[in-house]
């Protein structure tokens, strides 16, 4: 059976993004982000409406600042009380999913987005993507980069800066480049 570009895309298969389905999506998703980025304040309820537009899953409760960036927007599940500051980019060619109770300070940025190691594979044009996944109760500090196939534990918080390199259980404190436990909480 022949996978198409969004199914390898998504299960961190190389994929070509030039396919049409591929860049309908991110047109799509660019349009719909620079309506919400052009938004005012006063534009509360339509900003919520674009969000739920934009993401494939969110919670009732849902509050982003203006200026945003995805690739995809549809691949992003958010959950309750979800909370992301100023000029943040989310490249979402995998899942993203976080969850409930989660608050991201300004200009963190989520890729699940990579290339191969191999000059000739990367040369091909081809790309790779990793899903990350973000528990609940989650605080991520301004600046702090979250790198693909992560996965983060429940009542987690990122230090500001921190580069995040490897999968980090329930309960910790991390910061760093790489990051690294701080402390247990």
């Amino acid at each position: 059976m022949d996978m198409t570009e969004y199914e390898n895309m998504i299960n961190n298969r190389m994929y070509d993004p030039l396919d049409d389905f591929l860049v309908k999506s991110r047109q799509n998703a660019r349009k719909l982000t620079r309506l919400f980025n052009q938004t005012t304040e006063e534009d509360g309820k339509y900003r919520k409406q674009l969000l739920k537009e934009l993401f494939g899953k969110t919670g009732k409760s849902i509050y982003i600042e203006p200026s945003l960036k995805v690739d995809y927007g549809f691949n992003i599940e958010v959950g309750e009380n979800f909370y992301m500051n100023y000029d943040c980019v989310i490249l979402d060619c995998a899942k993203v999913k976080i969850g409930d109770n989660c608050m991201i300070a300004p200009k963190v940025q989520i890729y699940t987005a990579y290339h191969p190691l191999n000059a000739k594979e990367r040369n091909s044009g081809r790309e790779l993507a990793a899903p990350i996944t973000i528990g609940d109760n989650v605080w991520i500090g301004g600046g702090a980069i979250i790198n693909p196939g992560i996965t983060i534990g429940n009542n987690v918080v990122i230090a500001s800066g921190a580069v995040v390199t490897k999968d980090f259980p329930d309960d910790v404190v991390i910061g760093g480049n790489p990051a690294k436990i701080i402390k247990k909480i």
